[in-house]
């Protein structure tokens, strides 16, 4: 906790006013109370963890985090998967982010999910991990986003889609990546490293390295090379 307190101090200079700057020291002071506690069921912690309000963590002992991860209020993380959830070091996850590799009623347990250091998952995210989703290192996530790992089978006319069951796939978003708010990144989908995807987008094919790709579904609009 004092490792983030000096920091903070660092990072609250002018035009910050003293008031605002207590108030969100006691805000993280807060968090990091809450993290501590309930960090004992994780199944590994490597350091500083900051819980949000109305946090969700189901079946936390899959849980694996590294050091200063921080989970805003009202997210809903369940756990329950063959993989578990892995994040890395500095890894935040947004308000109202929704992780999800099983259902929580029952049926078949999902992969689950592996993030890098210093990534993030913007607020109001959705990531279906029933298939695995695999996020490196230097991730941006914009609000919003929604990355699936499964898609509904529906050959059979004679029977509902409902009962078809399902396809899972792997989903990949490689290091140094931004993805941009309401963006959709559907199974099976390989983004490669330093790509930007736009706002809006819906990628239904793999992403060429350094592309910046947009659009319904997304093409590449041109190369950072």
């Amino acid at each position: 906790m004092d490792d983030i307190m000096i920091k903070d101090q660092k990072r609250f200079q002018k035009p910050w006013e003293n008031r605002a700057t207590i108030q969100t020291l006691f805000i993280l002071c807060c968090w990091g109370i809450r993290g501590f506690i309930r960090g004992v069921f994780f199944k590994s912690t490597g350091g500083l963890v900051l819980i949000g309000k109305n946090v969700k963590i189901r079946n936390s002992y899959k849980l694996k985090v590294g050091k200063n991860f921080v989970i805003e209020n009202n997210s809903e993380l369940n756990c329950n998967s063959l993989r578990g959830l892995c994040f890395g070091d500095n890894v935040t996850i947004g308000a109202n982010a929704l992780i999800r590799p099983s259902n929580i009623y029952g049926g078949e347990v999902g992969e689950g999910m592996i993030v890098g250091n210093n990534s993030n998952i913007g607020p109001f995210a959705y990531i279906g991990c029933s298939g695995l989703i695999v996020i490196g290192d230097n991730v941006m996530m914009s609000p919003r986003v929604s990355i699936y790992a499964e898609n509904h089978n529906f050959e059979k006319r004679n029977l509902p889609m409902k009962a078809q069951g399902v396809t899972r796939q792997t989903t990949k978003v490689e290091d140094d990546c931004w993805i941009a708010s309401n963006s959709v990144i559907l199974a099976g989908v390989t983004i490669g490293k330093g790509s930007v995807i736009s706002a809006g987008a819906v990628v239904t094919k793999d992403v060429p390295p350094y592309s910046i790709v947009g659009g319904v579904p997304a093409k590449v609009i041109k190369s950072r090379n």
